[in-house]
């Protein structure tokens, strides 16, 4: 038996990062696998993230996208309870589940509302909505584009802790 896989998805500021840090908390043997960490790894010639990707961007984020799995794959096959968090939407969010699909991943999209994105956005050290990305943008990008499979959740009104538990109680 494989050790579990959770992918942990939604828009900017839903929470992803403090979710899956929480999350990797509870079991004895954990591995989180952040998805920005392989973008801030390029030192020169970073493609820009936004609303709208250039071919560079895109190729870019599917880098990145593959090197996470990659690290995802040696996390799980060394037994490691594993937490892979990014930002997966639409095609984006169907190309990972896919390829991971062997894995069996547990699924979890955050799903808060887009004023909750904002008003999280505008109280963490790191910002990114603005004027010609407001939150709404991905939020919509969320609902319309991305199959619901999964556990999707609502996390505009809940704590942290109360995430944790849901996804642990759904698996």
């Amino acid at each position: 038996m494989t050790a579990p896989l959770y992918v942990v998805t939604g828009a900017m500021a839903a929470g992803k990062s403090t979710v899956a840090k929480a999350l990797v908390q509870r079991f004895e043997k954990s591995a989180h696998v952040g998805g920005d960490a392989f973008l801030r790894m390029i030192a020169k010639g970073g493609a820009v993230m936004g609303p709208v990707l250039s071919t560079e961007a895109i190729a870019q984020l599917h880098l990145r996208q593959d090197i996470a799995m990659d690290a995802v794959r040696r996390f799980v096959g060394a037994g490691f309870t594993t937490v892979y968090q990014d930002i997966l939407i639409g095609a984006d969010f169907v190309r990972v589940t896919k390829a991971l699909a062997d894995l069996s991943p547990r699924v979890v999209v955050l799903n808060p509302n887009a004023e909750t994105l904002a008003h999280r956005d505008a109280n963490r050290h790191k910002t990114g909505y603005g004027e010609h990305f407001p939150p709404n943008v991905l939020a919509e990008a969320l609902q319309s584009e991305t199959p619901r499979e999964g556990l999707w959740l609502d996390t505009s009104a809940m704590t942290v802790d109360e995430v944790v538990e849901q996804i642990l109680q759904n698996w």
